[in-house]
């Protein structure tokens, strides 16, 4: 296992769910929308299938029925970093509360052969890692993880999985994107990252559009 350094790898063990097609409303059901937090969702992250019984907002997972056979209810995958699945994992809605429920559960990254276009935009603003694989590329990680516990060290800016029987997979990722993970970027963060040439653009439109400003 390669050495960790912060903000630039991610480590940890791999949870999976041998699916296609997951939608943000099996991620995290409607109900729990109501909340206008941006954190605070780890207990209703797949409330579906990791509960026996209907939950609502503020109830604890302490106060659920909890289904024993769903892997994230079991150790050591309760504690995994990296989720597995297959196809168009994150499709449906546009709720932003499917990455914040991913998130605040511990999932730092989400391997898939592909992802809900939105999904996997809201995940770079949010600090959780989708990383696209080919399927057959998946299917060998598949065939990993159904025999044994399966630990992944995964390099961001090198762009490399690191498997715990040494082997490597390579994964591609836009330069914009991976910085976002890396030095946890959101919106207001790249924006500021411009904050001379706005400033700049400010004070030039003082001087050409002076009547912008008659008010002031």
């Amino acid at each position: 296992m390669k050495s960790n350094s912060e903000g630039l790898m991610i480590d940890g063990i791999v949870s999976y769910i041998d699916r296609d097609n997951i939608d943000t409303d099996q991620i995290i059901p409607t109900e729990y929308l109501k909340s206008i937090k941006k954190f605070g969702y780890e207990d209703y992250l797949f409330d579906g299938w990791r509960y026996k019984d209907d939950g609502k907002l503020g109830v604890k997972k302490e106060e659920r029925d909890i289904n024993k056979d769903f892997i994230l209810n079991n150790k050591p995958f309760s504690e995994s970093k990296i989720l597995l699945t297959r196809d168009n994992f994150g499709c449906g809605s546009s709720r932003e509360h499917a990455v914040w429920a991913l998130r605040d559960f511990g999932i730092k990254a989400v391997i898939a052969s592909s992802f809900g276009d939105i999904f996997y935009n809201n995940c770079f603003k949010n600090g959780v890692m989708p990383i696209y694989l080919e399927k057959n590329q998946i299917e060998k990680l598949f065939g990993l993880v159904k025999k044994e516990v399966v630990e992944l060290s995964i390099d961001l800016q090198k762009r490399i999985i690191f498997l715990n029987n040494q082997d490597e997979i390579n994964f591609e990722v836009d330069d914009h994107l991976i910085e976002r993970i890396i030095y946890g970027l959101d919106d207001i963060d790249i924006t500021l990252k411009e904050k001379d040439k706005i400033s700049n653009f400010e004070k030039n439109r003082k001087i050409t559009r002076p009547w912008i400003y008659a008010n002031e």
